[in-house]
């Protein structure tokens, strides 16, 4: 009996992703769904939200993935007091040729760090709309396309409310991924000091290696595309997502843009698990943090104490299994 092949060569996918792995262990311990979620989106070509207490390793991830890639990086602390302007750029008059001049802004860059994103109000979330969606950003009816590598990495802390801006749903929709990123055990904190105590220039990450390039991870992406998704599962996907908008308990369901970003979310997480084919396991593993921050339950549920995550399990269970 032969042995069975990928439809798909898969073998430089499996090796970067290997690599990035184990570089990524040199400053990053535990959290490994968080840096399996990481990972997916940035080959997947969707936007992530992390959110956590702080101190949990947050925007160290964020850039940890910077440095593991030659793509440009850039961050932005987001404040009560920023600007649509600060984020996307604006236009300069220029006295030499008495014109004006678009000068754009940081969100220019392949991989974008948005820190703390909810300290900034609804007018310059709202900013980012357009270049999260449809990789652009329209100034005085000129279009500026982004780099075909972009992904928006934004942070947020659940605890505190003061000084702080609820992210509006449309917002929330453009986000592939909600990471949630909880205290490490005593084990793994223990291997944090150690590292910490070990490491010199931990907090810059001088020691993480550059694992792929922009290119090479345009071109992994593109490969993606060639992984199989049976119809069944297709159907499976929808019927998920359909379930979101018929449950009891919610009164906000998930989007066709969230039955999108499950399918290739799906895609990439079977690539990483050097599989040319999605399975349902992929979609159950990927459903929650697709889902979790796109739909809302009604006041009812909440006086009842019912959780998001309740719901999110329930209709795992209410939608048959394909074959």
């Amino acid at each position: 009996m032969s042995e069975f092949t990928n439809r798909v060569d898969l073998q430089g996918f499996s090796d970067k992703i290997s690599q990035l792995r184990t570089e990524a262990h040199k400053a990053l311990v535990g959290q490994e769904q968080m840096l399996d979620l990481l990972l997916t989106a940035f080959f997947a070509g969707g936007h992530v939200l992390i959110e956590g207490v702080p101190g949990v390793a947050k925007t160290l991830t964020a850039r940890l993935l910077a440095n593991m890639t030659k793509a440009e990086f850039k961050r932005i602390q987001f404040t009560p007091d920023l600007m649509p302007s600060d984020i996307l750029g604006t236009s300069v008059f220029n006295p030499k040729n008495t014109s004006f001049e678009f000068k754009s802004g940081p969100i220019f860059s392949n991989l974008v760090l948005i820190d703390e994103i909810n300290r900034a109000p609804a007018k310059t979330q709202s900013a980012l709309f357009e270049v999260m969606e449809e990789g652009q950003i329209t100034n005085d009816g000129t279009v500026y396309p982004m780099d075909e590598l972009f992904m928006v990495m934004a942070t947020q802390n659940p605890i505190e409310q003061e000084g702080t801006y609820r992210l509006p749903e449309a917002q929330l929709d453009r986000f592939l991924f909600k990471i949630n990123v909880g205290y490490p055990s005593t084990e793994d904190e223990t291997k944090i000091l150690m590292l910490q105590n070990q490491t010199a220039g931990f907090k810059k990450l001088d020691f993480i290696s550059e694992v792929i390039t922009k290119e090479e991870a345009i071109e992994l992406r593109k490969n993606l595309k060639d992984i199989l998704a049976k119809d069944s599962l297709l159907k499976y996907i929808a019927e998920l997502i359909a379930q979101t908008r018929n449950h009891p308990s919610l009164y906000l369901g998930a989007s066709p843009r969230a039955s999108i970003d499950l399918l290739n979310a799906s895609k990439a997480y079977a690539a990483m698990k050097g599989r040319d084919f999605i399975t349902p396991d992929d979609i159950q593993y990927l459903l929650r943090p697709v889902i979790e921050h796109r739909i809302q339950l009604t006041p009812e549920a909440e006086l009842q104490g019912i959780s998001i995550e309740e719901v999110s399990q329930q209709i795992v269970q209410q939608v048959e299994v394909p074959n």
